[in-house]
């Protein structure tokens, strides 16, 4: 992979986080960042007053640095804001928040010198990841306090995790891998923290994994279907044009091909006197198309901030140096919000159709909790709490962060975004959300199994094959916990959804 200075594409960053690849930076985004550097080292020479360059920080912006203390100022502003606590944040959410400032320094608006990004990408290269806390970002300016950590690092300061997943020194790392810490310069320890790189990566890491976790709803939405006997005809196209949202119109054409072949559904076409079925059953594209939409609108604004120079202040081709507030974490703050409003609702969709698979009363002939032996044996009656407790966390969660603000800096910095508090309570939806899906896959391959003689469809049928090579059926009660989590992991690393595919094509995604 090569920073040229260009945007990446989304699947660059969850590459770059999840899988050593190697990545160089291009001639012309060297060349663009030592134009940019040289300009700065002007600002420098002629005493001019620039923000973070010649001045303090925040509300210290009016104190004049002398030009020989420059270099001590960028060395003091990263150890003083390096403040994090709390529980290490993931290994990959700092490799991808690494690789984000990376990117946005090699355009050559921040002043920095190409050798910053050389040995940021010497780190990624090298398996190195720094120790980052997972308090201490308010998402404006930027994620100050992560990145601080990340930057430190480049120094040769604080701790990091080696290539053997064991926390060392960060000097102690470096001379492992004969990588010999920087030296800043002016502008370079400000230009190093000041971005919403920590959120953008969570948030792209999130829109990966949900891209895949909304077609596994649509499967097992289709399983329950299945397993309850439901029908498939309010997915009709005819019925879905009437109302043309278009996340709604893709789901429906996800369960249409899930259910194509099922001689469970086709057993009940006559003689059911049902009318309609439940709404958790009828209603599923709705909900699952609105999330679509959802993660549609949220790619967007990933995007576009893939493409954005963050930075303040900003130091532009014609010389001019300019503040600005494009730290400021707004856009992808709101839609890590309102992700995790999509995962909540995909997560109370699926729990309502579990529950109605284990109740006797409403489940059209399985058996109470689908234990055949129910009495002795509770069958998947706890799997269901479990499933309510993420569920209801997921609900929890689903409160906004953005709308949350606290002053800083002596009211210099009066607004934030607490973008950072969104996107790692979008990582926790995002978990729940796999797992609730987790319990309605084994809750509906049951059904299914009871449902025997009758066959499920080839896509329906292919999800509980994959499962039922690691999970056995229906029976006697045993321990419940690693079937669950088996299936989490199933689904996790795309076992289930390959497989699925492979039988009925690829499921759409917006």
């Amino acid at each position: 992979m090569t920073l040229d200075g260009g945007a990446p594409a989304l699947a660059d960053v969850v590459t770059v986080a999840r899988r050593h690849v190697p990545i160089t930076l291009s001639d012309s985004a060297r060349a663009a960042m030592a134009r940019s550097a040289a300009l700065v080292e002007g600002f420098v020479a002629g005493n001019q007053p620039v923000y973070g360059v010649t001045t303090g920080f925040g509300s210290l912006a009016n104190t004049v640095i002398p030009a020989e203390r420059t270099a001590e100022l960028q060395v003091a502003l990263v150890r003083s804001h390096a403040a994090g606590m709390g529980d290490p944040v993931e290994p990959e959410v700092v490799r991808a928040m690494l690789f984000l400032r990376a990117r946005s320094l090699a355009m050559g608006f921040s002043g920095a010198r190409p050798e910053v990004v050389e040995m940021q990408l010497a780190l990624l290269n090298e398996g190195i990841t720094p120790v980052v806390r997972e308090h201490g970002s308010l998402g404006a300016s930027g994620d100050l306090a992560p990145l601080a950590h990340c930057a430190l690092a480049l120094i040769g300061e604080g701790e990091v995790w080696g290539i053997d997943d064991l926390r060392v020194p960060t000097a102690v790392a470096l001379q492992r891998a004969g990588l010999q810490p920087i030296t800043l310069r002016a502008k370079e320890g400000l230009a190093l923290i000041n971005g919403t790189d920590g959120i953008l990566g969570m948030l792209c890491l999130a829109i990966h994994d949900l891209g895949e976790l909304s077609r596994l709803a649509d499967v097992t939405a289709a399983m329950t279907i299945e397993g309850l006997l439901g029908t498939d005809r309010p997915f009709a196209a005819d019925l879905q044009a009437l109302r043309p949202q278009v996340g709604q119109a893709a789901s429906a054409r996800n369960l249409m091909r899930l259910l194509a072949g099922s001689a469970i559904v086709a057993s009940h076409r006559e003689g059911d006197t049902r009318v309609q079925d439940a709404y958790s059953l009828r209603c599923t594209p709705q909900v699952h198309g609105a999330g679509l939409d959802t993660l549609a609108h949220a790619r967007t604004i990933a995007e576009r901030e893939l493409a954005a120079a963050i930075d303040n202040p900003m130091i532009l081709p014609d010389g001019r140096v300019e503040s600005c507030g494009n730290f400021h974490g707004g856009p992808v703050a709101f839609v890590c919000d309102f992700l995790r409003i999509a995962c909540s609702e995909w997560s109370a969709i699926a729990e309502r159709r579990t529950d109605r698979m284990l109740d006797v009363a409403r489940s059209h002939g399985l058996p109470p909790f689908l234990s055949p032996d129910a009495g002795v044996n509770s069958g998947l009656m706890i799997a269901h709490y479990t499933q309510v407790a993420m569920a209801l966390e997921n609900q929890r969660l689903a409160v906004p962060a953005s709308t949350q603000s606290m002053p800083t800096s002596a009211m210099q910095e009066d607004h934030v975004s607490n973008g950072w508090a969104a996107a790692r309570a979008l990582r926790r939806s995002v978990a729940n959300l796999r797992r609730v899906l987790a319990v309605e896959l084994v809750c509906a391959a049951a059904a299914i199994d009871l449902r025997g003689p009758l066959q499920p469809a080839a896509g329906t049928g292919a999800a509980v094959a994959v499962l039922r090579s690691l999970v056995a059926g229906p029976g006697p009660d045993r321990w419940l916990s690693p079937d669950l989590r088996m299936a989490e992991q199933l689904l996790a690393d795309g076992s289930v959804l390959a497989a699925v595919e492979s039988a009925v094509g690829p499921l759409e995604v917006l």
